[in-house]
């Protein structure tokens, strides 16, 4: 059983050290400028579309915000 540990331990790192083709400096940082441009993108969509929409009631039966589609059809 430890044979295999050790077995397995030793090829993981030759696999991570010789194999795998890790990413420069500058595509990390390309890639962290493409996430953080998803994520403020998402974040705006679901944004406008908690404004649109709105809380209707609370648990109360009290109205917080009936959002723009509740102001225009008046409900």
């Amino acid at each position: 059983m430890a044979n295999k540990v050790v077995k397995y331990v030793r090829e993981s790192y030759d696999e991570l050290v010789h194999k795998v083709s890790w990413p420069t400096w500058a595509e990390l940082q390309g890639s962290a400028i493409v996430v953080s441009i998803a994520s403020l993108v998402i974040a705006m969509i679901v944004f406008v579309m908690d404004f649109i929409f709105g809380i209707q009631s609370t648990q109360f039966g009290s109205f917080v915000w009936k959002g723009i589609l509740g102001f225009l059809y008046g409900a």
